[in-house]
């Protein structure tokens, strides 16, 4: 009866702890039905993956720089010939700030986040207590049902 679940379970224990550690199945399909029962229960739902990501604390709460790639087009001037720096808003920070007045607060949802160092890990379970208006949900790996655990006793178990 995976079909009827409600989540508030996993909605109680999101609140509670605010950083949750997920496996999912490998066919897809279950943790969607969780974002939208979390969604429903009042929080704005982001999805990133963890590929890429860089460094965690500069990418989703400070300004950070990036360079795309220069794909031949140099920068102009007397400098190292790499490419402009384009500084971006930080990701989690921002969305905050934009958050609707009824809203519980955001969730975010990061997937493939098994490719995750344990301190990435640390520091994901305690950026809710520097932020209470953040949940994060990290994607560990496959499972045959979906199940939850609080992301540092995921830490603790790796």
């Amino acid at each position: 009866m995976a079909l009827l679940t409600t989540g508030k379970q996993l909605i109680r224990d999101l609140e509670t702890l605010g950083a949750l550690g997920v496996f999912v199945p490998l066919e897809g399909g279950f943790e969607g039905r969780y974002r939208r029962r979390i969604r429903t229960a009042g929080y704005v739902s982001l999805s990133i993956t963890a590929r890429g990501l860089g460094d965690l604390a500069a990418y989703l709460t400070g300004v950070h720089g990036v360079r795309p790639p220069h794909l031949g087009k140099k920068s102009t001037g007397a400098g190292a010939a790499v490419g402009y720096t384009y500084f971006i808003p930080p990701l989690v920070s921002y969305q905050i700030e934009q958050l609707p007045e009824k809203s519980k607060g955001l969730l975010l949802w990061i997937i493939e986040g098994s490719i995750l160092s344990n301190q990435e890990l640390e520091y994901l379970a305690a950026l809710p207590k520097l932020e209470p208006r953040l949940k994060v949900v990290v994607e560990l790996g496959g499972d045959r049902t979906f199940r939850w655990m609080p992301l540092t006793k995921a830490l603790l178990s790796a």
